[in-house]
């Protein structure tokens, strides 16, 4: 990974090294800190491929802390890319208020390019795609089910990893062991198997999990990676509201659409209303912040005061 010099400022007496990101994606930034990576969730909000124009104040902050949350429960499943989320632990740039609460430290890995999806509950696209042809990317399932119902299994499906402003495509685990055998000659298969069963084990524990403290996780994503001795690592963000579909327990009723702890409000004001030029009104914003951090307090059980 190739990252230009980075300027250092002079500040009263004291030389203090300068960060740009390297990467800055829909919503987060990643920053090279030498022998880590500083991963930053901004305030940003993605919905149907596209950043919107407005940002959800403090939304980074809840995403950042969830994901510590979930890295810590899973641990004992796979191993993750979290150092610390104390800016204390990273280079001085960092410790500021702007980057504080939602700034994680990182182990640096060679990320896949298989994005590992997993839909416990029959939703979304899943629905839509069951309804014309029996199967969800591929995968028949039962006759008769319902929108919203749980499936009997969770399933796995993965898809590649598109660029801003494309849409990812659904790929077979088929296909995802040709990818990454062609980057991984002989280890292909092992990966993918490793992200299909990796990805079922983390969500069947903290879909458990959830469900006890009233939130239904009905589908979600992982992205992962490789450690420096070709170990299969998670990386990225986990079970927040902007990668998942979250539920209220209270109220679930199969043969319906759900309303939601994540960005649910946002897709569907923007498809009510499809000449708003992605700009949200405020109204929307604040709901979405508080499903957010609704959702942070019922998983962790703490007040979120950042």
């Amino acid at each position: 990974m190739l990252v230009t010099p980075l300027p250092r400022k002079f500040l009263g007496g004291i030389t203090m090294q300068e960060y740009k990101p390297f990467k800055s994606g829909k919503v987060r930034e990643m920053y090279d800190a030498g022998d880590s990576i500083i991963m930053v969730a901004t305030d940003r909000i993605s919905a149907f491929d596209h950043i919107l124009k407005n940002n959800i104040v403090k939304k980074g902050t809840v995403l950042t802390q969830i994901s510590k949350f979930w890295f810590n429960l899973t641990k004992d499943i796979v191993p993750n890319h979290m150092l610390s989320v104390d800016v204390k632990d990273m280079p001085e740039f960092f410790q500021k208020p702007e980057f504080t609460g939602n700034s994680m430290k990182c182990q640096k890995l060679n990320m896949l390019p298989v994005e590992c999806i997993v839909r416990g509950y029959i939703t979304g696209s899943g629905w839509e795609s069951y309804k014309k042809t029996g199967e969800i990317c591929g995968i028949k399932l039962p006759e008769g089910l319902q929108e919203s119902e749980k499936l009997a299994e969770p399933i796995f499906t993965p898809s590649t990893k598109a660029e801003i402003g494309d849409h990812d495509e659904n790929i077979s685990v088929e296909q995802s062991i040709e990818i990454l055998e062609k980057l991984y000659p002989g280890r292909g298969k092992e990966y993918a198997l490793k992200l299909r069963d990796y990805t079922i084990a983390i969500y069947k524990k903290c879909a458990a999990y959830a469900l006890e403290r009233g939130i239904i996780i009905a589908d979600t994503k992982f992205e992962f990676g490789l450690d420096e001795n070709g170990e299969v690592v998670l990386g990225d963000e986990m079970i927040t509201p902007d990668c998942s579909r979250f539920w209220p327990l209270e109220g679930y009723k199969v043969g319906q659409g759900q309303p939601s702890y994540d960005k649910q409000f946002v897709r569907d004001w923007l498809s009510a209303n499809p000449d708003a030029g992605y700009e949200l009104p405020q109204d929307v914003i604040d709901k979405t912040i508080a499903k957010y951090i609704e959702a942070y307090e019922l998983l962790t059980g703490e007040k979120f005061d950042f």
